[in-house]
């Protein structure tokens, strides 16, 4: 399942069901779930683990240092869950110690070709980076968020839950779950609608949500009083908490 011009070091774990195709440099460190697909000309270092039934595509380098310039060689690490397509030219650096050590790619996502994941960046599971998206360093992409082409994303950033960005849209502060946003800089449009409705969302909570965006973004008030009145809608729906819950983590500002 190894091709003969891989390289693959004796400290490497790779499972045997692995596949890895030719000119692929696998290093010491690395941790290869079952299987798993490596194509050829991509280079894994470690320390890295990955889950089970990854694909990873041609070109791609994974868990490459960072070259964050506070950084010194320490021993980082890059985690990756199961499930997960990784496209042609992606990079994805390792952590570093000034943050928690350790870069986190969740389970079932896609990350199409050229995109960049950026030391100490989480994401979470079910994503969608579309080609030439790049996260800077200590950036949070939560469940379900779709990045358009060319989406830039500032660094200590988070991105919300089944929110969405629009194609060269430029992020520099917060994007609340279930958000919309589009532009340079970006600027909050609308709730992510149909992407809601894709995923079993029913009616009655996507109005809901449509009201809470209105109390946010169209009725000239302060964060913190927009969130006092969202207070009386969470009880009644579960996505509203989601969404006052990433106001209230927000530590850059959300965009508006």
């Amino acid at each position: 399942m190894i091709h003969d011009s891989a390289i693959v070091h004796a400290d490497a774990r790779v499972h045997e069901s692995v596949e890895v195709g030719p000119w692929t440099l696998i290093g010491p460190g690395v941790e290869i779930g079952k299987n798993s697909i490596i194509e050829s000309h991509v280079v894994i270092k470690g320390p890295t683990r990955m889950g089970e039934r990854n694909h990873i595509y041609q070109f791609s380098t994974v868990g490459e240092a960072t070259p964050d310039l506070k950084y010194r060689d320490e021993p980082t690490e890059l985690h990756i869950g199961d499930d997960n397509v990784i496209r042609e030219n992606v990079t994805i650096h390792r952590g570093t110690v000034q943050d928690r050590a350790r870069t986190e790619i969740g389970d079932r996502n896609l990350l199409m070709a050229y995109v960049h994941v950026g030391h100490d960046s989480v994401v979470g599971n079910d994503t969608i980076l579309v080609n030439n998206t790049a996260l800077a360093g200590h950036v949070i992409v939560g469940d379900w968020a779709i990045l358009s082409g060319y989406t830039l994303v500032h660094q200590f950033c988070k991105i919300g839950a089944h929110s969405f960005s629009g194609m060269g849209t430029s992020i520099g502060k917060d994007v609340p779950a279930f958000v919309t946003v589009a532009g340079s800089p970006a600027e909050a449009k609308t709730i992510n609608v149909e992407g809601l409705r894709r995923r079993g969302f029913d009616e009655t909570e996507i109005a809901e949500l449509r009201r809470a965006f209105k109390v946010i973004y169209r009725q000239s008030l302060t964060l913190d009083i927009a969130i006092e009145r969202l207070q009386g809608m969470v009880q009644d729906t579960p996505s509203v908490r989601i969404l006052v819950d990433s106001l209230l983590q927000s530590q850059r500002g959300i965009v508006r």
